[in-house]
């Protein structure tokens, strides 16, 4: 299946076509997302001998991570989606990370002293939170690989027998992508994965004696 996989979460972005296998990727450097998406996209295409009306399916990496790289990633993927007819299937980012094997405790930082935390099991979710540092010994006490990609988690939790890997690439993704159109459909659709609200929504001041047209 033609997909184009999309991932803008990260510090480092990275897109990519694949046919079973990767065709073609191109590396996104740190921010020039919102601006390097769509020549990046028309670079693996062309790499490719593709044009958009090839694909069949988009893959986006949607969070968490960035806010502005999930809607940026997001945007791309549902205009190309909508415009071509095509299934959009959103990959968690922790997932990614996590991989397919036994239990994985995976973490990102999300800031603020706080961590996003995904626990899989064989590949299969077991739930993804926010969570603050002083509630991850109590998660991570049933054993199993405890992953991260990103230099700030790996100081802040050093001594905690973290496992360093690379921050996956949006080829990695593939099989992420295959296995969501399998298991949803045609109709799967990529929504936001921010496991937080954004600072709008959390600083937003209640509007008090206004009656709602």
């Amino acid at each position: 299946m033609r997909a184009l996989l999309i991932h803008t979460c990260g510090v480092e972005g990275s897109v990519a076509v694949a046919d079973g296998v990767v065709l073609a990727a191109a590396v996104l450097p740190p921010r020039t997302f919102s601006e390097g998406v769509l020549p990046a996209v028309r670079e693996v295409l062309g790499a490719a001998g593709w044009t958009v009306a090839d694909l069949e399916v988009v893959g986006v990496v949607n969070g968490p991570g960035s806010f502005t790289g999930v809607r940026t990633g997001l945007s791309v993927g549902k205009g190309i989606c909508e415009a071509q007819g095509i299934p959009l299937v959103g990959v968690s980012r922790l997932a990614l990370l996590a991989g397919s094997e036994g239990l994985v405790h995976a973490l990102l930082d999300a800031g603020r002293g706080e961590f996003y935390y995904g626990r899989f099991r064989d590949g299969g979710s077991e739930g993804e939170r926010l969570v603050k540092k002083e509630e991850l010994e109590a998660l991570l006490a049933e054993g199993g690989t405890v992953m991260a990609c990103e230099e700030k988690v790996l100081e802040e939790l050093m001594g905690w027998g973290v496992e360093a890997i690379p921050e996956p690439s949006a080829g990695d993704a593939l099989g992420l992508v295959l296995a969501g159109l399998e298991n949803e459909g045609e109709g799967v659709l990529g929504d936001a994965n921010y496991l937080r609200r954004t600072d709008g929504e959390i600083f937003a001041k209640p509007m008090v004696g206004r009656v709602a047209p």
